[in-house]
């Protein structure tokens, strides 16, 4: 699959019944890193995260018991984040959704990165820096 140069921020979300209208809730942390804006009007495209059978596709690695809150990313994923901590080992931290934690070797506190999810467990995930000018 290509992905556009134009792409502000990727993310998993649930589509949710609200009455007369279904909803998609982006992420908290795209609005206040200044990925999107509240109000804004924007293109969504929407990709299945499961086969057609509604279980993982091949590719996918799943971990974590089907009672345990699911991780918010996936393996392949491609995001912008922002590093906040730096790990024992040197890595750079960037938190997302629920306090999910992504590693992020060779990035440094403060900067904002777009990586691409290379390795997910149930507790944190490895990301790989695609552009480290965002």
């Amino acid at each position: 699959m290509e992905i556009s140069d134009e792409l502000l921020c990727l993310f998993s979300a649930e589509v949710s019944d609200d009455g007369d209208r279904y909803v998609v809730e982006v992420p908290r942390r795209e609005v206040e890193t200044g990925a999107v804006e509240s109000g804004g009007t924007y293109r969504v495209a929407l990709i299945s995260a499961a086969g057609e059978d509604g279980t993982a596709t091949d590719d996918e690695e799943v971990e974590t018991p089907p009672d345990q809150p699911q991780p918010p990313v996936e393996p392949g994923e491609v995001r912008y984040v922002e590093i906040e901590d730096i790990g024992k080992q040197g890595d750079g931290i960037a938190r997302v959704e629920r306090g999910y934690v992504i590693i992020v070797p060779g990035a440094d506190i403060g900067e904002r990165v777009k990586i691409e999810v290379t390795e997910v467990k149930s507790n944190f995930a490895v990301g790989e820096i695609l552009d480290e000018s965002v």
